[in-house]
């Protein structure tokens, strides 16, 4: 009787243990780590890359593997874990982006049960490039990666699964965003551009035919650079009788979102306002959650 006690007992005190490391924290947690499976160091810039005759070298601007988990608070995840992953533009970083954007903040105001990623791609350079996330299947390897780390650190347990993702970007992030689109071997749920669609819009129609579910919003001002672009991309989902709605950033509605798959968003914001001069991350997050 005393052996089957102490064994029983044991076995309560590991349980105890083992929830108490899966509680759910009242805090935001941040995990830092670097990924074999991030954009870079690749091949395709190992000598650097050169724009307007300037070199920006591959130790300084395509060496960095960093991947940046924020966990808001009380947050669960029994069978799936959703994911959303922000990629920032040109001469920026995780960090920085982070920071300037205020996207952990709006992140967290969203009350979004999801984890944001950010992972690093060209940092501090001017180049759209996506490294190895452009090859086939280079994305679900960071996915899994993620997952891992998210395991390791007792926020999810080991038989979770990757939930619904979203593809956040700005400016330049946009091809990273329209490659993974195409060969990243995962569905992707969710895509929000921020003046960033100068290219791939093959690619983003692609996505958008392969699932009436796919949500795709997209933010564009008068001087990004892609205002031609945004309105020729209506002008294609037309000829394929695929509809959307196209709406001045004053008069979008909560309505507008949460009843619409494909939603055009022209702001009179410049390029570098509209995510968070107003927090229109966190008007997307809320919206789609």
């Amino acid at each position: 009787m005393k052996k089957i006690f102490l064994l029983t007992f044991g076995l309560l005190l590991i349980f105890t243990s083992s929830s108490n490391l899966l509680a759910q924290s009242q805090e935001t947690q941040h995990i830092k780590f670097t990924s074999r499976h991030t954009s870079f160091p690749d091949s395709g810039r190992q000598n650097g890359h050169t724009y307007d005759s300037i070199l920006y070298d591959a130790a300084t601007h395509y060496n960095d593997s960093s991947v940046l988990l924020i966990v808001p608070p009380r947050f669960s995840a029994k069978e799936n874990a959703d994911l959303i992953f922000w990629f920032h533009g040109w001469r920026n970083n995780i960090d920085t982006a982070n920071v300037f954007y205020e996207l952990e903040k709006q992140f967290i105001a969203s009350k979004r049960n999801a984890i944001l990623v950010l992972a690093e791609t060209a940092k501090n350079a001017p180049d759209s490039y996506g490294g190895k996330l452009e090859q086939p299947g280079g994305f679900s390897l960071l996915v899994a990666d993620v997952l891992l780390h998210l395991k390791q650190h007792r926020i999810i347990s080991p038989r979770v699964k990757p939930g619904l993702i979203t593809l956040a970007g700005h400016s330049g992030g946009y091809e990273v965003i329209a490659k993974i689109l195409q060969n990243g071997k995962l569905p992707v749920h969710e895509v929000f551009l921020y003046d960033a669609l100068y290219a791939q819009q093959s690619e983003f129609l692609n996505w958008i035919k392969q699932d009436p579910g796919n949500i795709f919003i997209h933010y564009y001002t008068d001087h990004g650079g892609t205002y031609e672009n945004s309105i020729e991309f209506m002008q294609q989902l037309q000829k394929e009788n695929i509809s959307f709605v196209k709406k001045e950033e004053t008069e979008l509605t909560t309505a507008d979102l949460m009843n619409n798959r494909i939603i055009f968003v022209h702001s009179l914001h410049e390029h570098n306002n509209i995510i968070n001069k107003p927090d229109n991350f966190q008007l997307l997050l809320e919206s789609k959650k």
